[in-house]
């Protein structure tokens, strides 16, 4: 069936970073298959959105204009907006089902009583939340109710990868199904592999959750090792990190300018629930990458990449040494990578799998 779907995400967009990519990708997937598909948002972003896609956005706040991730005073009026947003383009555009991106979108269909509802979960709250707070007990449970109270309550549960699959259905989650992040390898040019060394290369937002501060221990080793290793931290923040060369990207086609360069691509996050998006970007253009192992989904070390124990300091700056000084290894792995993304992430085949549990759960909902 032909189905109107509204996919919605209770953040900024477009933003380069990954939920915003991981909403617009999985919105592409299906309209490729023929569906009407839009997306609701909020009313900022960076740059151009060259998607294509017809956008519904929440009236912009004039002193709003926060594209970080996580808590902040502004969201509960954003996302109380965003519901309110949703319902009317529900009604308006006779939307069949509703998919929502993470725990806000979440909330704000549950709010804008609309069905049926298709869950994308991006992460457990009981891993994240406390990575916004230091590390407090309290962040973790308080993460761990919302985990088990909010998720049920779709029609459909949407898990990019088994693990948090399987938090989900521990938390009492029934209809779970894993199905990974879409990504478009083609738009992705494959570059050159240079005999010179390159430099470490670090996309994305500067979040807690991040753990860059491993990252900062892992260089400072590597430097011992090779005094002129440059980190370049390619972000849409104006800020970055000490001893970094910054390098801003407002938007997607400055991400894949910068990952159209030669560079070993370090992920240091070791948070477990969540799927990073720029390992997939990274893969998709031929990047040799350095990952923690909980939050390496996609990697298969030494077949795909190199994946070394979380928080290990020098096994980190080890792998990047070993990269950064064998061009031949990087090309390897990153054309490994590549082709792995194009086997198990090509749109198509991502977006039949969602198109199949859409369609479902819009049969049990029209049927009582």
């Amino acid at each position: 069936m032909t189905l109107r779907i509204a996919m919605v995400g209770a953040c900024p967009y477009p933003v380069p970073q990954g939920s915003q990519v991981f909403l617009r990708d999985s919105a592409l997937a299906l309209r490729r298959l023929g569906h009407d598909v839009c997306l609701v948002t909020y009313g900022h972003g960076l740059g151009e959105d060259p998607s294509g896609l017809a956008v519904y956005r929440v009236p912009r706040l004039p002193f709003d204009h926060r594209t970080a991730a996580g808590p902040s005073a502004m969201k509960p009026l954003l996302d109380a907006i965003l519901s309110r947003t949703l319902r009317r383009v529900v009604r308006d555009r006779g939307i069949d089902a509703v998919c929502v991106h993470n725990y806000e979108a979440l909330a704000a269909a549950l709010l804008a009583r609309v069905r049926p509802i298709v869950y994308f979960a991006h992460n457990a709250l009981s891993d994240e939340l406390p990575h916004y707070f230091r590390g407090a007990a309290w962040a973790g449970w308080i993460g761990a109710r919302l985990d088990g109270f909010l998720p049920r309550r779709a029609d459909a549960i949407i898990a990019p990868h088994p693990r948090l699959a399987a938090c989900l259905r521990a938390r009492g989650c029934r209809r779970v199904t894993v199905i990974p992040p879409p990504m478009d390898a083609t738009a992705f040019p494959e570059p050159v592999v240079q005999e010179t060394i390159p430099p470490v290369l670090y996309t994305g937002n500067l979040d807690a959750y991040q753990n860059l501060g491993l990252l900062e221990e892992a260089m400072a080793r590597l430097r011992r090792r090779l005094p002129d290793a440059r980190l370049v931290v390619a972000t849409a923040r104006r800020e970055t990190l000490p001893g970094t060369e910054h390098l801003h990207t407002p938007g997607f086609p400055a991400l894949l300018a910068t990952l159209a360069q030669d560079a070993v691509v370090a992920a240091p996050r070791v948070s477990w629930s969540g799927y990073p998006i720029k390992l997939l970007n990274a893969m998709a253009a031929a990047k040799a990458v350095v990952a923690c192992e909980s939050a390496a989904h996609p990697l298969a070390h030494e077949a795909t990449g190199l994946v070394v124990p979380d928080n290990d300091a020098e096994a980190f700056a080890g792998a990047l040494h070993c990269l950064l000084t064998n061009p031949a290894l990087r090309k390897r792995l990153g054309h490994a990578a590549r082709e792995q993304v194009i086997r198990a992430h090509a749109p198509e085949i991502i977006g039949r799998a969602a198109e199949k549990e859409i369609e479902a759960a819009t049969r049990r909902v029209r049927g009582g």
